[in-house]
Formats: C-alpha cells, structure tokens, sequence
C-alpha cells in the first residue's frame, strides 16, 4: 500500500497547530461556550442535539438555530412532550424535518430505557431513533471525551489527503485504523473538534480528496427534489394552517419547481408520504400538522 511518508506525531501536530489558529472556537456546543462538568464530560443532551442539526446541515446554519432551540427545548423531558407543530417551526430552516421528529423518538427512549440520561454507551447510543455509526461516535467524543473512531466527510478527506493521495476507490475500512491510531489522547474531543474544522476549511483551493474514496456519491440537486416538495408544503401548512388539495395545488402554482408535482397521482404520493412519516393528517377534507 502506498501512503505518503508522514508520522503519525506529525500529522497531530499539523492539525493542533492549524486548528490553534484558525478553528472555530465561537461554536455554542462546543467549550468554552459549554462549561465542562466536574467529570470532564459536557452536557450530552446538548451536544446530542448539535449532532443532529449538522448531520447534512452546514455549520453556519446550525449555530443560528441551536440557542432557539435549546432555549425552546431545554431538557430531555421538554422535548419528549413537544408537538409537531412547535418542534417543526424551531427547526425550520435546518431541512430534513424527519430529523426533528427523530430528536424527540430519542428523548422519548432515553427517558424510558435510560432512566433520562443519554448513555455513555456506544451500542446503546446507536439504537437511537436516526442514530448510525457517525453520531453514536461523535456524542461519545464530543460529550464524554471518549477515544472512540469517528469518521465522517471532512474526517474522510483529512486523511486520504495525507495518506492515500495517490490512490483511489478507498474504502473506509482503510481509514478506520489510521483514525484510531491517530486520536489525541489527551482530549478526544479536542482532536476531532480540530479534524473538523481542519476538514472543512484546509482544503478550499484544491480538489476534494473525497471523489477518492469509494464511497462518494456527489449529492442530487435539491430543488425540484420529491424532498423539496415535501418541504414546501409542510412550510405552507405550518404557516398558515390546513390546507384542502384544492390549496395546496393554487399555492404550488406560484413555484416552478413544484409545477410538475400538481399531478394528482404525484401529488397524492407526496401527501401519503407525509402521513405515513407523522408530519400530517388529513381530517374533515383537510391536510393539517399533526396534533401530538
């Protein structure tokens, strides 16, 4: 196999001293902005809720919504009993509503399964609802300070850049290794803070070492997207309240995006959907948010 010749000692040190001048130390979910506990972990609901918005969400947009919906959602408790209706108008603007819904399922299992304490537990943290590999590992590092393996896309590109230059169709059982090898142990989340901010910002001018691995898949254009349908309308009822097909069809008259959608069949599976995901219901002829 062939890598460039860096040391792992060497390549800590590179990341350290970019993210020393040049990371992101304002970010709300991160120390100082969260005070560490006397046992050296942060709030764990809070950085389970920062996970969640930046899964597929750029950070800029997350930093703007995480204090409204901390201050909204301040505990574990006050989440599991929220309603659709007021979880999805705090999380308006991060898209991927399914998300939302999934937050509160998490908060509803950590208060039945877990006594109301998120679990310092890797396998348990994966059984969340709209928890994989990624996040579990992320809330153990970020919130405990766990040496665990932690790889997502700007993970990815950081370490085919220094060590798989040169090489293509990579897979990530090829970097898993090296991440673990590479972990700073003194802080965890020290380390994979810096790999982050590294990730998204080192690599601006040159071309993204992800179109490397084997798993990249360049993302489909979001608008005109069946999701960007979905979107729209749950933002119109959300707004203004139930709406008749009839509505529905007159306000997707006003975006050419969703001209197509107006067919009945299109339409009607788009509407299905929502039901079947929990995000409305369709009651006396109406489509409305549903009341839970």
């Amino acid at each position: 196999m062939s890598m460039k010749k860096i040391s792992i000692a060497h390549f800590q040190k590179n990341i350290l001293q970019w993210y020393k001048l040049y990371g992101r130390h304002d970010l709300p979910w991160r120390p100082p902005s969260l005070k560490l506990r006397r046992d050296g972990t942060l709030d764990p609901y809070k950085v389970l809720i920062s996970e969640v918005m930046l899964q597929q969400t750029q950070v800029d947009r997350v930093r703007e919504k995480f204090i409204s919906f901390i201050t909204k959602f301040p505990t574990l408790q006050v989440l599991a009993v929220s309603s659709t209706q007021d979880l999805l108008v705090e999380w308006k603007g991060l898209g991927y509503n399914r998300r939302a819904l999934n937050l509160r399922a998490c908060a509803q299992k950590i208060i039945k399964d877990h006594g109301g304490v998120v679990p310092q537990d890797l396998e348990a943290l994966k059984k969340l609802p709209g928890f994989g590999p990624y996040t579990a590992s992320a809330v153990m590092a970020f919130a405990f300070d766990k040496p665990v393996v932690v790889l997502d896309t700007n993970i990815r590109r950081i370490f085919i850049h220094f060590f798989f230059a040169d090489q293509e169709k990579i897979h990530d059982n090829q970097l898993t290794g090296l991440i673990e090898k590479s972990i700073w142990k003194k802080s965890p989340r020290i380390w994979y803070g810096a790999l982050m901010d590294y990730g998204s910002g080192a690599f601006k001018k040159i071309s993204n070492p992800n179109a490397k691995s084997a798993h990249y898949v360049k993302q489909s254009k979001f608008e005109g997207s069946p999701r960007y349908v979905r979107a729209k309308i749950l933002a119109q009822i959300l707004e203004y309240g139930p709406h008749k097909n009839s509505q529905i069809k007159s306000f997707m008259k006003t975006d050419p995006h969703l001209l197509h959608y107006q067919k009945n069949k299109l339409l009607q599976e788009i509407l299905n959907g929502l039901e079947a995901d929990g995000f409305l219901q369709y009651t006396n002829n109406e489509w409305r948010v549903v009341n839970n």
